[in-house]
């Protein structure tokens, strides 16, 4: 399900290299959760198709009349994008009027200071950009939209039915998406030495995606188990060959051709 904008000429409107990729304002980097949890949910995101791009914490331009608006998601997925090959080429921000398709799926990762935004509590200040739920919902009408507190350890997903969000019942793992053949829930493990629950993909037999990492881990291993089951073999072959020629010696002394 991709979510396509109309068409606008781009000649006349700024790049991503034209406006701002950072709010000089906003002192300091993200705390380390949300530093480690959009970076496993992108590492656990395997789908299919190699047509994907998958933001995380980068500036959202969503208005032609207003390009110094954007919003900063924590991590938003987009199904018929992806990045360019060459590092000179990576994206800056998120440019709708370039990209001409809104994300799929939005994940913020609700904090003290923005979580009445985050759920839609808040409404907008005259003069002001629209909040970041009236941007989701309204104007890029983004067909899901995840919401994880990590201090009650709530994941709350909303679907977007109609014009509106609605809040989507979590029965079992977690909530499925047809569309990627892939679920979102929370996991309880370890990831980058911290112990926890976080917010992760699983596949339809309900296993829980493992990070980068382990994934590396584990195929190394199998490679080691493949090279010794070779080695092991090799060693059993050259003991048959072994006793056949020692066989083979004795039945010489004792004159027996075979």
């Amino acid at each position: 399900m991709y979510q396509n904008n109309p068409v606008v000429p781009v000649n006349t409107l700024p790049t991503m290299y034209d406006l701002p990729s950072e709010d000089p304002e906003e002192m300091g980097l993200p705390d380390k959760f949300h530093d480690l949890q959009p970076h496993l949910l992108s590492e656990t995101c395997l789908l299919a198709t190699e047509k994907k791009f998958i933001g995380i914490d980068l500036n959202l331009y969503y208005d032609v009349d207003h390009t110094g608006w954007y919003k900063r998601p924590d991590r938003f997925l987009v199904l018929g994008r992806s990045d360019s090959p060459a590092q000179s080429e990576l994206r800056l921000s998120y440019l709708i009027w370039q990209e001409q398709i809104a994300p799929f799926l939005m994940v913020e990762l609700l904090s003290p200071g923005t979580e009445s935004e985050d759920l839609g509590q808040t409404l907008r200040v005259v003069g002001k950009p629209p909040t970041k739920w009236q941007v989701y919902e309204q104007i890029l009408r983004i067909p899901y939209y995840a919401v994880f507190d990590r201090y009650s350890n709530q994941f709350r997903m909303f679907c977007l039915q109609g014009t509106r969000y609605v809040e989507q019942i979590i029965s079992g793992q977690g909530f499925w998406f047809d569309d990627l053949q892939l679920g979102l829930g929370v996991w309880t493990g370890v990831y980058e030495d911290v112990e926890g629950q976080w917010l992760c993909w699983y596949d339809a037999a309900g296993n829980w995606v493992p990070p980068k990492q382990e994934r590396i881990l584990k195929a190394e291993q199998r490679a080691d188990e493949a090279e010794k089951k070779v080695v092991q073999e090799q060693q059993r072959a050259d003991q048959e060959r072994q006793r056949a020629e020692l066989l083979a010696a004795k039945l010489r002394e004792l004159g027996i051709d075979r």
